[in-house]
């Protein structure tokens, strides 16, 4: 499992799902719902035992992430995917994320990035008491993508792991059709 999100972080990363670019925005997206499947049914992403994460852009393996030391903030999100359904081609749509830091910690969100520039987050800046309530609000402008469209957030936070996602999905329709 930790493996597809790796390779899933690591394409998002290295700026592979253009918004110009529908082949390999199609190719995130399939990625996206096999992990999105894995995780619903508690499976187990098959991968090479003896792979050693590699750092992007580099041959030399990544040292694994270590788990930070001490109370930790944690992230519960009421919703992490929201349908739109069918809009029309040209929509500005949004949906708000509503989460619950449910850690030991104060939370601090540091960024929040989307797979295109389509898709704009806004997210809370100052700190998110333990027990305290936050909204990221998610806007996606629908214009020239027609098709299904899935968009992650990606949220970087002092929380482990580090990353946390959220997804919109929409149906994008000619007007008239």
């Amino acid at each position: 499992m930790k493996i597809a999100k790796v390779l899933l972080g690591v394409l998002v990363a290295a700026g592979l799902s253009s918004c110009g670019n529908s082949e390999l925005e199609s190719r995130i997206t399939k990625l996206e719902g096999r992990v999105a499947a894995l995780e619903g049914k508690g499976g187990v992403a098959r991968a090479n035992p003896t792979a050693q994460p590699v750092a992007v852009n580099n041959t030399t393996p990544a040292a694994p992430e270590e788990k930070p030391e001490g109370p930790l903030p944690a992230i519960k999100f009421e919703e992490e995917l929201h349908d739109f359904g069918t809009i029309k081609d040209g929509d500005v749509v949004e949906h708000v994320f509503s989460f619950v830091n449910e850690g030991e910690a104060p939370l601090i969100i540091t960024d929040a990035k989307a797979t295109c520039g389509c898709t704009v987050p806004e997210w809370p800046k100052e700190p998110i008491p333990v027990g305290g309530e936050g909204e990221i609000k998610v806007r996606f402008n629908s214009k020239n993508k027609p098709g299904v469209q899935n968009k992650t957030v990606t949220l970087t936070a002092n929380t482990w792991p580090k990353t946390q996602r959220v997804r919109i999905k929409a149906n994008v329709v000619k007007e008239g059709e």
